[in-house]
């Protein structure tokens, strides 16, 4: 037996179990920001691994995680891909290998190579543009200034680039602590592309105070996906009580939807999936806001939301920013192979 008691603020559903009655919170409304979620980057990359699977059946392998995020992962595993660290013993002589959306750096492609493997890069496109810079700029006899994050599997491959010529930097007191000439005649700026579009901006602002002659790429680093996505966070914390972001602890551009929206003073916390919300972030608030990361298929949303209704909430509704149409092919060699496949079974 169930009920549910209005309030003049948020609702609450009555649940009745034995012995107790649990109050949920329910929200009178659940505003979700578009765009958000899968970018063409992503999407190429997971269908790159699904499709390896289809044409090379299992198992696949992938270096590192396809992309940052632990439900994707655990699907693609649970039909026959392997995620490996790195490329040592376990993966054996010859075996069809992805490289993530990430990027990898020319000692990883050489090392497998060197250990013939039947490599498929899904390499977001706009990662290989931020390496092709690297490499234009090491080229051009230019030091350059990465802004990014330590460890973070993007920057580990743009610096194996151009190993000699990068100094990585992650906030503005690193700029001020860099030991570099000010008279530095080619001093040059590139940036990961999953960044915090306002702190990447004030960093290169204060390089540009610093070393007044630097350059930088002739289009920004940081992706359409990720500008997007922060982008409708701001309108969206600007209506909302709180604001849940779906996304992985590993996801940087889901973490940066987090701190934009927390900037603005809304609330805000990051979930794998409808599960790990808690209850006592819900009380009292009428207008719950949804977003996810770049690399959370939209089903996840579809749970929360479908959460929300079943405690009563009718007025859900999407908060269109602006629309994306950005898609990108899926690697050559995914559709060579693909052709090949086609044309023999004509």
């Amino acid at each position: 037996m169930s009920g549910t008691a209005h309030t003049t603020g948020a609702q609450t559903a009555q649940v009745r179990t034995i012995g107790r009655v649990t109050t949920l919170a329910t929200p009178q409304t659940v505003l979700l920001a578009s765009p958000r979620g899968y970018c063409a980057g992503v999407d190429r990359a997971v269908q790159t691994v699904e499709r390896a699977l289809d044409l090379y059946g299992p198992p696949v392998y992938v270096r590192k995680e396809i992309v940052h995020n632990k439900h994707v992962v655990e699907s693609l595993r649970a039909r026959g891909a392997i995620f490996v660290d790195e490329l040592t013993d376990e993966v054996p002589e010859g075996a069809i290998t992805v490289f993530s959306a990430h990027g990898v750096s020319p000692a990883v492609h050489a090392d497998a190579e060197q250990r013939g493997l039947r490599t498929i890069d899904a390499t977001c496109p706009l990662v290989t543009k931020v390496h092709r810079e690297a490499v234009k700029f090491a080229e051009e006899g230019y030091h350059m200034i990465l802004i990014g994050h330590a460890g973070h599997e993007e920057v580990e491959g743009t610096m194996g680039e151009a190993p000699d010529h990068i100094t990585l930097v992650e906030t503005i007191d690193d700029v001020d602590r860099l030991e570099i000439d000010p008279d530095t005649e080619k001093l040059a700026y590139i940036s990961q592309t999953t960044l915090s579009v306002g702190e990447t901006r004030e960093i290169i602002t204060r390089l540009r105070e610093r070393f007044t002659h630097i350059v930088g790429p002739r289009k920004d680093d940081i992706c359409y996906a990720t500008t997007n996505r922060q982008l409708a966070v701001k309108q969206l914390a600007e209506q909302c009580d709180l604001v849940l972001v779906i996304g992985s602890q590993n996801s940087s551009n889901s973490l940066r939807l987090v701190d934009v929206t927390r900037e603005l003073g809304t609330d805000s916390y990051l979930i794998d999936n409808a599960s790990e919300v808690d209850e006592a972030w819900l009380t009292g608030r009428r207008t719950i806001g949804i977003t996810s990361g770049a690399s959370a298929p939209d089903e996840l949303v579809e749970q929360l939301v479908d959460v929300f209704r079943s405690r009563g909430t009718t007025d859900v509704r999407e908060l269109e920013v602006i629309r994306e149409d950005v898609r990108f092919m899926l690697p050559k060699t995914i559709r060579v192979e693909q052709s090949a496949r086609d044309a023999a079974q004509v």
